[in-house]
């Protein structure tokens, strides 16, 4: 049995965001049990996790965190569901909270509290995990008014022992928010490597000539493409709107520059210069 106030914490998904989480509860003190579809001698390896369980034995822990890739959140839920005793408190890791509430909310009901902790890196799998990634990082949380307030007075918990900090919003602002901040930004990269490559010719490889600028860019271009995908499609209404948006800004640009119009690039790029300068470095 474990000591921490958190009981014993199951982790389905111990992956590098999972592992990260299992790895700082175990050095706080929590007992951590992990439960995925793949082999987890990784994860035992780097301390994300105590032992290596089935899917039922997960489900008898004191709180169970889903941590698969968004895509695949809602089948193993639906696998969890049926070992789940009624006491248990259920949350999750997820990017995009709408679609996965509306998904897992019926199952778990009011002890579900929808968790997304912002941190992360372009690397996935546990070899990746990090007990400090979440240090100093927020951790959204969405629970609507059904939500059991001692589940969340626990979730809470469990953040703050890997040292995040908490924000509480709706799932629908969280959705709208992070299709700008995160979503997007993932888009663009991607979108400007392929533009990058599609521009080869038989004399020169413009990706060979590519310096800090474009390194830097585009540096979460080198994430997990599945996992991308996954989010892009089950927030694709509000990322739909962020691209559209984003779509706008360049065609404004655009325009300016066919007619010429140095006042509207320079006004456009002062803005932006100090809307980058207020962001934490």
């Amino acid at each position: 049995m474990s000591n921490s106030p958190l009981g014993t914490v199951a982790i389905i998904g111990v992956g590098m965001i999972g592992g990260s989480l299992g790895c700082a509860l175990r050095a706080a003190g929590t007992t951590v049990i992990g439960c995925d579809t793949a082999p987890l001698d990784t994860a035992l390896s780097v301390g994300a996790i105590d032992r290596a369980v089935p899917m039922a034995e997960a489900a008898q822990a004191d709180m169970v965190v889903l941590s698969p890739p968004v895509g695949s959140m809602s089948a193993v839920a639906e696998a969890l569901a049926p070992h789940l005793p009624a006491t248990t408190i259920v949350t999750d890791t997820g990017s995009v909270k709408g679609p996965v509430v509306q998904a897992l909310t019926p199952l778990f009901g009011p002890r579900y509290v929808p968790a997304h902790p912002i941190a992360g890196k372009e690397h996935s799998g546990a070899a990746a995990a990090d007990a400090t990634l979440y240090q100093g990082a927020s951790c959204i949380l969405t629970p609507d008014e059904q939500t059991d307030p001692d589940a969340i007075a626990r979730v809470t918990t469990l953040w703050q022992q890997a040292g995040a900090h908490l924000v509480t919003m709706t799932a629908e602002d969280h959705d709208r928010v992070f299709a700008y901040v995160s979503h997007l930004p993932h888009v663009v990269a991607f979108a400007l490597m392929q533009s990058v490559h599609n521009s080869r010719t038989e004399r020169v490889d413009p990706a060979s000539f590519a310096a800090g600028g474009l390194k830097d860019f585009t540096r979460v271009a080198a994430s997990n493409p599945a996992i991308w995908r996954d989010i892009l499609l089950v927030n694709r209404q509000a990322l739909t709107a962020a691209i559209d948006d984003y779509i706008a800004e360049l065609t404004r640009i655009k325009t300016a520059m066919k007619n010429g119009d140095g006042d509207t690039l320079l006004s456009t790029f002062a803005t932006a210069n100090t809307i980058r300068k207020k962001m934490v470095p």
